[in-house]
């Protein structure tokens, strides 16, 4: 069993040729900055956080800095974080102006309301000290319409943590809301059973409550058996995700049927990441 272990996604989609260097720079270097909290002794939550951070303020992601535009073109962003271990979650949906969704999520994830959403969530993210979105920061790189950020990660402790990023969907309607900042549909975390997250078609993905799926079949049979049947009942309809996850002893494991799904992954018994753009 590693001491530690952090993977992280840059998303389920297609990533055309001309692409595939960039992803790979920005995956590694998204992981990295979790590796570095998780070898100085640093929390789950803390490595999430710092991962994900990379990803938003990177523009190669559909994440933070780098989110999409509304039909209305305004950028609409939402995320989550959740304690395995607490079971505590904090989640925002809906933000704007402000430049690291994910910590704001995180301001939020010891009060008692898990998802705060809209204007409110803005307002409480600001009066907590949540950093602004400036106006130079509004123009997104993504050349998907389709893109979610994600982290999973174990502590020296045992510990597990989950997060998740995104823009949302390019010219959705303002006010759309996908997977991402609803446990159980695009993520989960328990010490005792793992953690993991998902990227892709947010309506499919909770209309079928993947997370939840891949928890319950986790009590059954391997890691990436479990992802691949979940994600055949997804493509049976018609959606296409990818998923990341570790493993209560700490092992990642991750899948997608998508064309591609940027990930890098480290544990403390590698010497360098491991980067890959797809299986």
């Amino acid at each position: 069993m590693p001491e530690w272990s952090i993977i992280i996604h840059g998303g389920a989609k297609t990533i055309i040729p001309e692409e595939e260097k960039s992803h790979r720079i920005a995956a590694e270097a998204a992981v990295m900055c979790g590796v570095a909290v998780l070898r100085d002794g640093g929390s789950a939550i803390d490595a999430v956080e710092a991962s994900i951070r990379a990803m938003e303020d990177g523009g190669i992601f559909n994440a933070g800095q780098g989110s999409v535009k509304r039909s209305n073109g305004q950028v609409e962003m939402d995320a989550s974080i959740m304690d395995g271990r607490t079971f505590d979650i904090g989640a925002m949906a809906g933000l704007s102006g402000i430049k690291n969704p994910i910590s704001a999520a995180k301001l939020l994830l010891r009060e008692r309301p898990v998802l705060l959403i809209g204007q409110p969530a803005i307002d409480y993210a600001l009066q907590k000290g949540a950093e602004i979105f400036t106006a130079e920061h509004s123009q997104s790189t993504a050349t998907t319409p389709c893109d979610t950020v994600g982290c999973v990660a174990m502590d020296r402790q045992g510990n597990l943590a989950v997060g998740l990023s995104t823009g949302g969907l390019t010219d959705a309607m303002s006010g759309r809301v996908g997977d991402v900042p609803l446990p159980g549909c695009g993520f989960y975390a328990d010490n005792t059973r793992g953690a993991l997250c998902f990227s892709g078609d947010g309506e499919g993905i909770a209309r079928k409550m993947l997370a939840a799926e891949v928890m319950r079949k986790m009590e059954i049979m391997d890691s990436i058996q479990a992802i691949t049947e979940a994600l055949d009942d997804l493509k049976a309809l018609d959606f296409e995700a990818g998923c990341i996850l570790i493993d209560p002893q700490g092992e990642p494991a991750w899948g997608h049927n998508s064309s591609h799904f940027a990930i890098a992954s480290q544990t403390s018994d590698q010497d360098a990441p491991v980067v890959a753009i797809k299986k």
